[in-house]
């Protein structure tokens, strides 16, 4: 499966896929680009330089950190499971910007639409905007190649809020797959399952 945006998108069928977007108007383009070099080694670090720079950004909306804003963004990522778009493995709100891991069920770009299009509706009632997009148009995908590539990504978006110097353990973040107090993933595959999955 393949679409073309900003830059192209391709999802081979029965692997989980690692997205993440972000508020709009959270960093400046110029910032964005810097982050975002070709001269770069790789794709991976590129992320890993721009998710440094919005964990770090001390300016631009910060509207996730309301915790009614970031309830109906939860809200949205299980709606989304439960309505049979993907099932969802991980995932963590930080104040600017979202993680997901999942297994799509529909086409990826129709299963954002119809996630950002819900969550942002009742998001800009809470925080008093009209008008205005609420999420960055463009999102940053990477399928997962192997079952231990997919156990590193669960722990890097889990661990997203120790990283970026807001709790102590993952445990203690409230809005993520990993909090003692949220609700967790419908499904979360073991690595022996994870193992049956992307060796099928």
């Amino acid at each position: 499966m393949q679409y073309r945006r900003h830059r192209p998108h391709w999802f081979p069928e029965n692997r989980a896929v690692f997205i993440t977007w972000r508020v709009a108007g959270t960093v400046a383009s110029e910032e964005v680009a810097r982050a975002l070099k070709t001269e770069q080694s790789g794709e991976g670090r590129r992320f890993v330089n721009l998710d440094a720079l919005l964990d770090k950004a001390e300016s631009g909306p910060r509207c996730l950190a309301d915790p009614n804003v970031a309830r109906v963004v939860c809200a949205s990522l299980f709606r989304s499971d439960e309505l049979g778009h993907y099932e969802l493995d991980s995932y963590v709100i930080m104040s600017n910007h979202v993680h997901i891991l999942c297994w799509p069920l529909i086409a990826v770009p129709k299963m954002m639409r119809s996630l950002k299009s819900f969550s942002a509706r009742d998001a800009n009632k809470i925080v008093h905007r009209t008008g205005e997009s609420f999420w960055q148009d463009e999102s940053f995908d990477h399928w997962c190649r192997s079952e231990i590539e997919h156990l590193k990504i669960r722990a890097y978006i889990e661990n997203n809020p120790v990283k970026a110097g807001l709790v102590a353990r993952a445990e203690d973040w409230t809005w993520s797959s990993a909090s003692e107090t949220g609700r967790p993933p419908r499904r979360r595959d073991d690595e022996e399952s994870l193992l049956k999955r992307y060796r099928a």
